[in-house]
């Protein structure tokens, strides 16, 4: 059986019109995704057609859990790139 692996998003809670839950991978499935935030409703359907499972990930429990302070590895872009306009081209 197929399953899909979802996480709730932090900056959504529930009530506020946005999808809740974030795809983090599918296993046993030849399933592509092009839309990553999804509502439970969605999921649920998309997991019965498929004949999958959907597993929700916990949160962490590590020093800065339920923060949302990311720290991810995407950097900031530097305000000093040049940026090529039509007179400088």
């Amino acid at each position: 059986m197929a399953k899909i692996f979802v996480r709730e998003r932090v900056r959504v809670g529930k009530g506020e019109g946005l999808p809740r839950f974030a795809i983090v991978g599918v296993q046993g499935s030849d399933l592509k995704f092009f839309q990553l935030h999804l509502r439970k409703s969605e999921l649920d359907e998309i997991a019965k057609v498929v004949n999958a499972e959907v597993v929700i990930l916990s949160r962490g429990t590590g020093e800065n859990a339920g923060e949302g302070s990311g720290g991810g590895k995407r950097k900031k872009r530097a305000s000093s790139r040049k940026r090529v306009t039509k007179g400088n081209a």
